[in-house]
């Protein structure tokens, strides 16, 4: 650590902390245009930022004095390392200023006595009293305190080249000072967990395409979706495709799977991974939105049709805890509407007996269970089938009742939300 490299990172923070677009995209747009700074370099700007992000709200707190602006980024970068990280006055004096240096004196001596619920939750006041009125203060302070911590990296064995435990045995034995880190997730049964800072971009698995970063969360809903072989399964809101190439594999390369979103340039991100996974029943198509009149002759065709909604990510704040800060009381309110149509519009292309799944990255109730008993109220041709029955069939040892139900401190997975509709068999009242 030196001068210049604090510097670094406070020149990123200032630039991310006008929340104006996603974190990850200005902190890799910073890298691509600072090719200079190395591996442990990049590692302290990008842990600083993030650690930052994480803890704003507290941070921010030992940070104010009268004179001084709280939010200034070189401010909360120090106060993450001296209240965060552990660091010492006396391990950074080589590296400050001398006005850094009495600054440091002034955050180390902040009491942090009685300080709100949802300023030790580190959230915005309407999040803290959604969740409060969720899950009670103190389920509400252990979630959001477990969303302080880095999420671990979940990978997906491609079960059309591999297995498990051929690509497990492979991993323990090139990182043999890691096995006690690297093992295999515990409820999804193509799952890998190791720690974050272990990449795998350029490792031979992957660009052979036998493994895919996926939370295991994400691996869940697949199987929720429970394809069988021969299927027509559709993906509604695709994005990048992660899901559909889970789908594509449970499905055994039959069938025929559609990959729908409005975002071209999401879906050709597909175009690679799809190249290495050896799928070849999978089809990606954009459309204009939910209404796209393409979909008409469509509709009633599909035994699986998956919707992983447009969502506020609550869910994710391991790993993009800026969300927390970005989304608003009102955001959550305008993606219910379009939670609402976009489900309605998937339901009609659902057959006889045929399943809707409707699935959220997120924590909050007004996105999840709301959303889906309005959709049971408003569509009788439906019945909700229990998730936990769904999973269990497929010999997977979770049960979180009748909707999947996942939370980082109970899962070790991301927040994840899914309800599984299925069409009664009766007239098809599609058209």
């Amino acid at each position: 650590m030196n001068a210049n490299l604090i510097r670094q990172a406070a020149v990123v923070l200032a630039n991310l902390l006008d929340f104006n677009s996603p974190a990850d995209a200005k902190l890799s747009e910073f890298f691509r245009n600072n090719r200079e700074l190395g591996t442990k370099d990049r590692a302290f700007v990008a842990e600083s930022v993030y650690g930052v992000l994480r803890r704003l709200r507290y941070l921010s707190t030992v940070a104010a004095n009268e004179e001084n602006d709280p939010d200034d980024a070189r401010k909360l970068i120090l106060a993450w390392l001296l209240r965060i990280q552990g660091k010492s006055i006396r391990e950074l004096e080589p590296v400050l200023t001398e006005q850094q240096t009495e600054w440091a004196h002034a955050i180390k001596a902040k009491s942090t006595e009685n300080l709100p619920l949802a300023v030790q939750a580190d959230v915005r006041d309407w999040l803290w009293d959604k969740l409060v009125a969720q899950y009670g203060e103190t389920e509400a302070l252990t979630i959001c305190r477990s969303m302080f911590e880095q999420a671990s990296l979940d990978l997906r064995v491609n079960t059309i080249k591999g297995n498990r435990d051929e690509v497990l045995k492979k991993m323990l034995a090139e990182n043999t000072s890691n096995e006690d880190v690297i093992k295999a997730t515990p409820y999804s049964p193509i799952g890998i967990r190791m720690p974050n800072r272990m990449g795998i971009s350029r490792h031979v698995l992957f660009t052979e395409g036998k493994i895919e970063v996926q939370d295991e969360g994400s691996q869940l809903l697949a199987y929720l979706v429970a394809p069988k072989r021969g299927q027509m399964v559709a993906d509604f809101c695709a994005g990048a495709g992660g899901k559909s190439l889970a789908i594509g594999a449970l499905m055994k390369n039959t069938g025929r799977l559609y990959a729908f979103d409005v975002s071209e340039r999401r879906l050709q991100n597909l175009g690679q991974r799809l190249k290495r996974s050896g799928l070849s029943n999978l089809h990606a198509q954009v459309i204009t939105s939910e209404n796209d009149p393409k979909l008409k002759r469509l509709n009633g065709k599909f035994d699986r049709v998956l919707v992983d909604a447009p969502c506020s990510g609550l869910g994710t704040l391991r790993r993009n805890p800026d969300l927390k800060w970005r989304q608003t009381e009102q955001d959550v309110q305008e993606l219910n509407v379009k939670q609402t149509n976009i489900l309605a519009r998937a339901a009609k292309l659902t057959k006889a007996g045929g399943r809707l799944i409707y699935a959220t990255c997120s924590l909050l109730q007004d996105e999840n269970e709301a959303i889906a008993e309005a959709f049971l109220t408003a569509h009788p041709e439906f019945d909700l089938l229990p998730a936990n029955e769904i999973l269990s069939q497929q010999h997977i040892k979770l049960d979180t009742g009748k909707y999947l139900k996942l939370l980082p401190h109970l899962h070790g997975t991301d927040g994840f939300f899914a309800a599984v509709f299925e069409r009664k068999m009766i007239k098809d009242e599609t058209a």
